[in-house]
């Protein structure tokens, strides 16, 4: 997208969700433009989905406007912008009229917090924290992987022998020190002063851990990894605020980031490491347990169950599974698996296609999505089309389990496959794979699974996606229907209006 599209997308975007004063936060994750909202009941949502940029939009603690990989990151600046503009610009509100505008914020804010109290139990709130501490840092992961891939390849053949050390230590820098930054993530999201939460972590990779014993044993350098990172910075966010409230302002400057990293290193030094060390370690055992001796019906089951753990946000417990995988074999072994929900989703939204042949509203979503759905983003697929009919979405998650199955079934005769990176999914993720027996069969296994999650969310979406009453109601065209409309704004396939989907915060791109 140019950069007068992503003005332009930015510019459409802005008034239908209120102006400009209406903004109260601006952020973005890989699909998704994220702003907080003073008044949820200024935002046209109709009209935002009617944008030719614009996937689907997601109601949560922030109001989310899907609009794909790499279009997001280029939109952002660009509103960020206007955002900063408008305020400027804007007129200063005459004091006659602070009762109304308090009013209507009020109103707004009542909106907003009975949408989050659907899904705001402390259990999803503490997985959303933890997804905002690892999201962040999944550009990263990505390229460094897909350069390791490379790397890889030109290691295999041979090529460019010169070259590959240098390739290497550009792929292996950010994993040699992601604690670091889980730490200084983690302090950012628990209210702590970021810097002394990446200080803290620091110690975990530090190469002079090896000469100290904890436990009676000496410790290793990584040793704990994310994990460990993660709780030595909540505890050094804790301390640093216990600090705040009793050390003089005078000497604050000094004492409270001193007594921070100290007591937190030491409790790290003597406690974490070797405890989180235990937990990393248990990780991967049971992650390779569990697909070399239940493979196939672990992937089954997996597969064919993330599409439910996303509607309820519990797949973000996920990442920290994901990136400690990462960070002990190079790849994770889960990824790929629930990658083959999004082709049950595939699979899905072309059998409704074939089925629902005079419904031209439903049609050209789903013509529209599926360029999106192949590359792994599935939010068009699922709240335009699968979610709103309900048992199609089943179905999907059917398709899923069976490309799950068929990937867990070679993990478990030795042939796994991998992701060195967390994030993309379907097609998207073909250059990041890896495993254990060579890249053309983990290439080849990978393949195959889409093409039986293809085939299977077709075949049972196609005969047992829709009751004869489904048909009849939604096997025509919609009358006063534009042409881009979702289903989901007409019917949830009983002839009653569909309810808005609601999500927790960065489902995984399936």
């Amino acid at each position: 997208m140019a950069p007068d599209k992503n003005r332009a997308t930015a510019a459409a975007i802005l008034p239908l969700v209120g102006g400009a004063q209406n903004v109260t936060s601006v952020a973005h994750c890989m699909t998704r433009l994220r702003l907080g909202l003073a008044d949820r009941s200024l935002v046209q949502d109709e009209a935002l989905k009617a944008l030719p940029a614009v996937m689907g939009v997601v109601e949560d603690d922030t109001y989310q406007i899907v609009l794909g990989p790499g279009t997001v990151a280029r939109v952002t600046p660009e509103f960020e912008a206007m955002v900063a503009d408008g305020r400027t610009d804007a007129p200063e509100t005459p004091a006659e009229h602070t009762l109304t505008a308090e009013e209507l914020a009020a109103q707004g804010a009542a909106i907003k917090e009975a949408r989050k109290a659907k899904n705001a139990t402390p259990f999803k709130l503490f997985l959303r924290r933890i997804a905002n501490i690892f999201v962040p840092l999944i550009p990263a992961l990505i390229g460094c992987g897909i350069i390791a891939g490379i790397n890889g390849l030109l290691v295999n053949l041979e090529w460019l022998p010169a070259i590959t050390p240098a390739l290497a230590a550009i792929a292996s820098g950010f994993m040699a020190l992601i604690a670091v930054f889980v730490g200084f993530n983690t302090a950012k999201e628990f209210g702590g002063t970021p810097i002394l939460g990446g200080a803290v972590a620091a110690i975990i990779v530090y190469a002079g851990v090896a000469n100290i014993e904890a436990f009676g044993q000496k410790l290793s350098p990584g040793q704990g990894g994310v994990l460990g990172a993660l709780g030595a910075a909540v505890l050094a966010t804790y301390i640093e605020k216990w600090c705040r409230k009793w050390v003089p302002e005078a000497v604050d400057v000094l004492v409270t980031p001193t007594l921070t990293v100290l007591i937190s290193g030491l409790v790290t030094i003597f406690g974490l490491m070797f405890l989180a060390g235990e937990v990393s370690t248990g990780i991967g055992t049971a992650a390779n347990w569990l697909l070399d001796n239940t493979g196939a019906f672990a992937g089954l089951v997996l597969g064919g169950l993330f599409l439910p753990l996303v509607m309820l946000g519990l797949h973000q417990a996920l990442i920290p599974i994901h990136t400690t995988l990462i960070e002990q074999q190079g790849f994770t072994v889960l990824l790929p698996i629930l990658a083959m929900a999004g082709a049950g989703q595939v699979g899905c939204a072309i059998a409704v296609f074939k089925r629902l042949k005079h419904n031209t509203s439903i049609r050209t979503t789903i013509k529209s999505a599926l360029p999106a759905g192949f590359l792994g983003v599935g939010e068009p697929l699922i709240y335009g089309v699968s979610l709103p009919l309900g048992r199609p979405f089943v179905t999907a998650c059917v398709g899923g389990a069976a490309g799950g199955a068929f990937i867990g079934f070679f993990s478990m005769i030795g042939d796994k496959v991998g992701s060195t990176a967390i994030g993309p999914s379907g097609w998207a993720l073909f250059p990041l794979l890896d495993g254990n027996k060579g890249l053309g069969l983990t290439i080849a296994i990978y393949g195959g699974g889409l093409l039986v999650g293809y085939l299977v969310g077709f075949l049972a979406t196609y005969f047992f996606g829709f009751s004869k009453a489904m048909l009849v109601e939604l096997n025509v065209a919609p009358e006063g229907a534009g042409a881009g409309e979702s289903p989901a704004a007409r019917t949830d396939g009983t002839g009653s209006p569909a309810p808005a989907p609601t999500t927790a915060q960065e489902p995984a791109k399936v």
